[in-house]
């Protein structure tokens, strides 16, 4: 049988080459990097590399981070999660039963933005624009807290909402907080100004099987629901806060906070993750995070303080990120034993 190391390097030489756009793995246990390594192509143009430095825009993986500014503000205790959201957003006072949790937690029946675009809309959207288009609609899309429903609107919301109670820009609050005492030098928040270190661009597949730049649509502008850029070296250090760092630690936020997708399964979503049950008592965490020419899976294992990152600068990877999975379950320790994971891409439409 193959070691980890040897079957993730055959997996990524199968799915990718010097001359595609391609992939980073990295799996790491306790203060053990097992595998860390990169394969393709970061820009087709210029021939960069991809490697554990490069940049990917993360998409829906920012919520997490989302999540944390806003959980982060609760203990400066300049909020409370329990707030009306029409506390710091008078323009949505029709929607007064609506509390910060229940944007964390995808319960808030906001109108979904992305339904509400003119079909004539060439320029990107805003935070903003977003709350707009969400001011102006009349009616929410069921009582909040009765049901669940993913929401982007709901983590732009947060983002502004971080904006509006700090008083810095969410760029500045994330830089500040987050990645300042972190050290995470690879990561920011996008803006088409930005100067992105080592960034990936996003590409998609087309008709005849090569690669097309696919780095930007109308929707991927909008920041608190998923226009963070980070590296794998960086990722590894916000996963070992959120394990070891008691400033960043939300386990008590996750299990006292939390919205029911599946009863009977055990799925919650919290905080910007998807939480799963497993038989022993432990909890299994996950996101996906797939958007204009990237795809990105990142799993959380805290009963073995373990953690796996895939992001890749190609469009709907999923096959690369199932053939992930399948390799993972080869190995007990790495491998998640909720079937959440493999549902993600269904949960997150």
């Amino acid at each position: 049988m193959p070691t980890l190391p040897q079957a993730l390097d055959h997996l990524l030489n199968r799915h990718f080459t010097s001359q595609t756009p391609g992939a980073v793995v990295l799996v790491a246990k306790e203060n053990e990097v097992v595998y860390l390594r990169g394969a393709g192509l970061a820009n087709l143009e210029t021939g960069a590399a991809i490697t554990p430095d490069t940049t990917f825009r993360m998409a829906s993986v920012s919520k997490q981070f989302t999540a944390m500014s806003v959980h982060l503000l609760a203990l400066q205790q300049k909020l409370q999660l329990n707030d009306p959201l029409a506390l710091f957003f008078p323009e949505l006072a029709h929607f007064k039963a609506i509390q910060l949790l229940h944007l964390l937690n995808h319960t808030s029946g906001l109108p979904d933005f992305e339904e509400h675009i003119p079909e004539d809309q060439t320029a990107q959207l805003s935070d903003e624009d977003v709350l707009r288009k969400t001011a102006a609609q009349p009616a929410l899309l069921f009582s909040p807290g009765t049901q669940y429903r993913y929401s982007n609107t709901a983590y732009v919301l947060l983002g502004l909402l971080v904006e509006r109670v700090s008083g810095r820009s969410y760029a500045d609050f994330l830089k500040e907080n987050i990645f300042g005492p972190l050290q995470m030098s690879h990561s920011i928040l996008y803006r088409a100004d930005a100067a992105i270190p080592n960034r990936a661009l996003g590409y998609s597949r087309d008709a005849a099987g090569g690669f097309i730049l696919s780095d930007q649509n109308i929707c991927t502008a909008t920041r608190g629901d998923g226009c963070l850029y980070t590296s794998a070296q960086d990722f590894l250090k916000w996963q070992r806060a959120l394990q070891h760092n008691s400033l960043f630690n939300i386990n008590n936020t996750l299990n006292t906070h939390s919205s029911s997708i599946d009863t009977a399964k055990g799925w919650h979503y919290s905080m910007g993750w998807f939480v799963s049950a497993i038989v022993n008592g432990s909890h299994e965490l996950c996101h996906s995070g797939d958007t204009s020419g990237f795809t990105n899976l990142v799993i959380r294992l805290p009963q073995y303080d373990t953690v796996v990152a895939s992001f890749s600068n190609i469009a709907n990877n999923h096959t690369f990120l199932s053939d992930l999975l399948q390799e993972l379950k080869q190995f007990q320790e790495f491998s998640p034993k909720s079937a959440l994971v493999h549902h993600l891409q269904e949960l997150t439409r």
